[in-house]
């Protein structure tokens, strides 16, 4: 500011003093403008209400009254030391884990044969993507219908090959369970195969062309060189999947509901029954509570492996 006053003091008389220049925003400052509307609507959106029902937790309350009692952590006290938290808890990781593993298994063939030269790629691209453009309520009654017992289309064919027609398929624990992992399955393995097939496209074609000096072919060089190559994304994949799979609502509860007696009963369909059928939104919070903790846990995996990926690649 001194220069541009002694400067435009020594000026002749009818020159013009040029401006001072404005300092140019930093980058920083910039992302955090274009980021700022996006942080605004997700906390009044999500931030808030998810920070309302957590809090409930801590509360003794019912959600047909106004009337609240602080009790600290008794709520979560107690569910944790009952049986049938811990009973949600493995059925969530038995839904989860299967889920992810065969919707892993395959999406990995569905792309490794179509990242081959194979005919009609694109055709089988977009058909393959149905089930996930599906909504997961439609992929719920549509599976419903073909484990149907009096009608189902699984009776049906069971029985055209000699087996028995009239499986409960949904009314049986063990059955139950497996059905609505075969749905899920169904409905997430597209999206995997899309990610793992952008990653195997990335593969340099000087790769390709030194596995076939080396006379790697076929499966040979599926296992040895294309799998070994995409296995950061095959990580990332999983662990998004794990992520979503733990806040999985619609299936479970459209097929069973959470039945037959709680046998598919995950920690979404827990937190929804204590708070919309018993009215416990203590109990409710602190079933969100102990599925938040769980939830973070694998944010943190995600968000430590991103970052090393990240220095990795630079």
């Amino acid at each position: 500011m001194t220069e541009i006053r002694n400067h435009a003091r020594t000026a002749r008389p009818g020159t013009r003093v040029a401006p001072a220049r404005r300092r140019p925003m930093s980058r920083r400052t910039f992302a955090i403008i274009l980021i700022l509307p996006a942080l605004l609507v997700f906390a009044a959106v999500i931030g808030y209400p998810f920070i309302q029902s957590l809090i409930s937790g801590f509360f003794q309350g019912s959600l047909l009254n106004d009337e609240r009692t602080f009790v600290g952590l008794d709520n979560v006290v107690g569910m944790v030391t009952t049986g049938s938290f811990w009973a949600m808890v493995a059925q969530t990781g038995i839904f989860v884990v299967l889920s992810t593993l065969g919707a892993l298994l395959l999406a990995l063939a569905l792309a490794l044969a179509l990242n081959t030269r194979i005919s009609g790629a694109g055709f089988w691209r977009t058909t393959f993507l149905i089930p996930w453009i599906v909504p997961g309520v439609v992929v719920s009654f549509l599976w419903s219908w073909i484990f149907n017992t009096n009608y189902g289309l699984l009776n049906t064919v069971v029985g055209a090959l000699g087996g028995p027609q009239e499986t409960n398929w949904l009314n049986d624990p063990g059955l139950a369970m497996a059905a609505i992992i075969i749905a899920k399955i169904w409905h997430s393995f597209p999206w995997m195969a899309v990610l793992l097939m952008a990653a195997m496209q990335s593969i340099p074609a000087e790769t390709h062309d030194a596995a076939a000096v080396d006379g790697a072919r076929g499966w040979r060089k599926q296992v040895h060189i294309i799998l070994p190559q995409i296995k950061a994304a095959i990580a990332l994949t999983v662990l998004l999947e794990l992520i979503w799979g733990l806040q999985h609502f619609e299936i479970p509860y459209v097929m069973t509901g959470g039945g037959p007696v709680g046998s598919t009963t995950t920690l979404s369909i827990g937190l929804y029954k204590q708070a919309f059928t018993n009215y416990d939104l203590g109990q409710a919070g602190a079933i969100g509570v102990a599925w938040t903790v769980i939830m973070a846990v694998l944010a943190i995996f995600y968000a430590v492996y991103s970052i090393r990926e990240e220095k990795a690649s630079r």
